[in-house]
């Protein structure tokens, strides 16, 4: 991916010319389905899948972006008025560029890019948040926004992360008014997970605001076997509003509760961490509702924090054999959770993390916004090969009309990374 990038870049530039040149990866959602916009934690890591993308100066002030792999293109301006349609993938792009042209407005120029990636698309593994990261790297890069009025938003992974995860869903961060977004309302996880990775570990973080609560390695002899779906889960697409409605669920609960209490908390985590005797009271205020959402709903989205808190919480310091063991019986809660109370699973996703379990994997969940995309399983390395053929077997015995299934392994790998200047 890189030679093909760097080729395609270097055609009728000057070898003198700035590059600047990012890997920056996907990722994998151990534990804590939608729990960092409600203030919660969840452990991730990157994959060895992802997206190289490269990028020198123009002067035209426009943003010219190639993705070799799938030879699509795009061209607009770097202006805080570039407008942007959903259903296209240049709807990230477009975000990303509109809103740093308005944070920063002494920027100037433009820059073309160019990209090529690995990562299934709309498949739960965050290869949208994988291009808003990327594009706003090069951006910062090639524009030099580190020189300008809160550049050094830029140098510290952590806020870096908290900030594209506002571009992309369009809120203010630390007063840099909010936009439009690219239409989903979620958090900050998959930013902090591309950002702020380390190979070799999944990292356990809390979220708003980010801090990195510890990091436990992954066992020697051990790796990640992803198996995306093939049911496409398009967050700005088909699997939006669905998406959006565990968000607002979770907006509303907080917003009963300081509006019954007379508090202004930020989340319903921030309630939760008080004690039983708050999580009680907050559980009575929803029974009662008095908002668009029913109080069933309320309280099985509040349910399910609560649940996804308490599993992160009896995490094993050390993943060992008895950590292992732990962690499996722990991750088989969780995705029975996501499928009673969320609901945001589907019968491919299901029947894959039965599989794994199974066929031997230590532990196997569906993970990302759900609705489709995509399961890991935790396996010894030693029998990927065999572990991986008789998981796709299964699977398209059960679901034949899944063609577009894909199954890859990985080790946890390490977060973004500038590969040149």
């Amino acid at each position: 991916m890189l030679e093909r990038v760097a080729e395609t870049l270097s055609q009728n530039a000057s070898l003198d010319d700035p590059v600047s040149v990012w890997w920056v990866p996907g990722r994998v959602e151990v534990l804590g389905k939608h729990t960092d916009y409600a203030g919660g934690r969840s452990l991730t890591s990157a994959l060895e899948w992802g997206m190289v993308l490269a990028a020198r100066p123009r002067p035209d002030g426009h943003v010219h972006i190639r993705d070799v792999a799938r030879e699509v293109a795009c061209d607009f301006p770097f202006s805080a008025e570039v407008t942007a349609s959903r259903g296209s993938w240049t709807l990230y792009p477009r975000t990303v560029a509109r809103r740093l042209a308005r944070d920063f407005p002494a920027s100037e120029g433009g820059a073309d890019i160019v990209l090529a990636g690995d990562l299934p698309s709309a498949a739960g593994l965050s290869s949208s948040s994988v291009l808003v990261v990327g594009i706003a790297l090069l951006l910062a890069d090639v524009l030099e926004l580190r020189r300008q009025p809160r550049g050094e938003i830029w140098d510290d992974a952590l806020r870096c992360a908290e900030y594209l995860a506002c571009v992309e869903s369009g809120r203010q961060y630390c007063g840099l008014s909010s936009d439009r977004g690219v239409g989903t309302r979620g958090g900050s996880q998959d930013h902090i997970a591309i950002l702020d990775s380390r190979a070799g570990h999944v990292s356990e973080f809390s979220y708003r605001p980010a801090r990195l609560r510890r990091r436990r390695p992954l066992p020697e002899g051990c790796l990640w076997a992803i198996a995306s779906s093939g049911v496409k889960a398009p967050k700005t697409g088909s699997a939006r509003q669905l998406y959006n409605r565990l968000s607002d669920l979770a907006g509303e609960a907080i917003d009963l509760w300081n509006r019954h209490t007379g508090r202004q908390d930020p989340h319903l985590s921030a309630v939760l961490a008080r004690g039983s005797e708050d999580g009680t009271r907050l559980g009575r205020i929803l029974e009662r509702g008095g908002g668009r959402f029913t109080p069933q709903d309320l309280l099985r989205r509040l349910n399910h924090l609560q649940v996804e808190t308490a599993l992160i919480e009896s995490l094993p310091e050390r993943l060992d054999a008895e950590g292992l063991q732990l962690l499996g019986s722990l991750v088989d809660r969780s995705q029975r959770a996501a499928e009673d109370l969320l609901q945001n699973q589907v019968p491919e996703t299901v029947h894959l993390a039965r599989s794994a379990r199974r066929l031997g994997a230590c532990a196997a969940s569906g993970f990302g916004a759900g609705f489709g995309g995509a399961v890991w399983a935790l396996i010894e390395s030693g029998r990927a090969q065999a572990f991986l053929q008789a998981w796709k077997d299964d699977y398209r015995s059960a679901f034949p009309q899944r063609h577009q299934a894909r199954f890859l392994t990985s080790l946890p790998a390490s977060p973004a990374t500038r590969l040149t200047r």
